[in-house]
């Protein structure tokens, strides 16, 4: 009856017996207000809901419209990214690296920016730690041994900038294409949760063995790219297949440039990012032995 815009209004006896019922007496109709606006509806709790859902607002939503708004220089604006709890962050770690089912499944719509920032963090303090171990052991004691922060700021740049970048890049290509399922923030969720996978490996990179290092490195890559070409694959074949293909040689290529540079600059003696120290002084004197003069002849010039 409510969907032909009435309302049935029955009167029941003190028995609760409706055997005797007299339709035409004890059955009236009133006109509904069920197609009405709400704010036109009166009574203390419909009034209260919005739409007539029988729900009550969201708690973003608050007394007035203007505060639902997330305005870019406020801090409501980015901390919706991070609204994720403990237990879903260990739930997701868990996922990239034992992935049994999509990722995007397991983000539920929800991908946050919380887990990333951190795990990135974590690798990057990390690699600092195993790439200091890896140039202590090759220094072979060898003089005073002194940290070197440069690789700190080179692991920063490296993993942010990766985890930064190449999300914002694959995005704006899959835009381009035609991909109407990506997302910026998925794209986020997904790199910097599959940066998990290099915790273990740079803990144990630090080994002088060269090959040894290689091969922890190249089995943290093989993990990491398969992790993101599982979950990726199904945003990269919304394109056309050529277009698909390039992508996802691209994303491997990328990947593999970054276990490259891991290896290379944290994980190597040579490393390019750390700095040489200055050669001690000669005793006796303030200056190296290369600057000594090699006999007395030299005294005349």
């Amino acid at each position: 009856m409510s969907n032909a815009g009435y309302d049935a209004v029955v009167d029941v006896d003190d028995e609760g017996d409706l055997g005797h019922t007299d339709l035409q007496e004890d059955l009236e109709f009133h006109n509904s207000n069920f197609n009405e606006p709400s704010h036109a509806r009166k009574g203390g709790a419909s009034g209260g809901n919005s739409g007539g859902s029988g729900l009550p607002p969201p708690a973003t939503a608050g007394s007035g419209s203007g505060s639902s708004k997330r305005y870019l220089w406020t801090m409501s604006f980015y901390a919706q990214f991070f609204d994720v709890d403990t237990s879903s962050v260990l739930a997701r770690c868990w996922a990239a690296l034992y992935p049994r089912a999509n990722f995007l499944d397991v983000l539920e719509g929800n991908p946050d920016l919380y887990g990333p920032f951190w795990i990135a963090t974590t690798v990057v303090l990390i690699l600092f730690l195993g790439g200091t171990i890896s140039q202590y052991l090759a220094s072979n004691g060898q003089g005073p041994f002194a940290y070197d922060f440069k690789l700190l700021s080179g692991a920063a740049g490296l993993i942010y900038g990766y985890t930064l970048v190449i999300p914002v890049v694959l995005f704006g290509a899959l835009r381009y294409f035609g991909s109407e399922s990506a997302n910026l923030l998925e794209c986020w969720a997904l790199y910097g949760y599959a940066n998990l996978i290099w915790v273990p490996v740079a803990l144990i990179s630090w080994s002088p063995v060269t090959i040894l290092n290689w091969v922890f490195v190249g089995v943290g890559f093989g993990l990491s790219v398969a992790f993101l070409l599982r979950n990726l694959y199904p945003v990269l074949s919304a394109t056309d297949r050529q277009t698909s293909k390039v992508l996802l040689i691209l994303v491997v290529a990328l990947h593999a440039g970054l276990a490259i540079a891991i290896k290379v600059l944290f994980f190597a003696a040579g490393s390019p990012v750390a700095s040489n120290p200055d050669t001690p002084p000669a005793e006796g004197g303030d200056k190296p032995p290369g600057d000594a003069p090699p006999d007395g002849s030299s005294r005349f010039f």
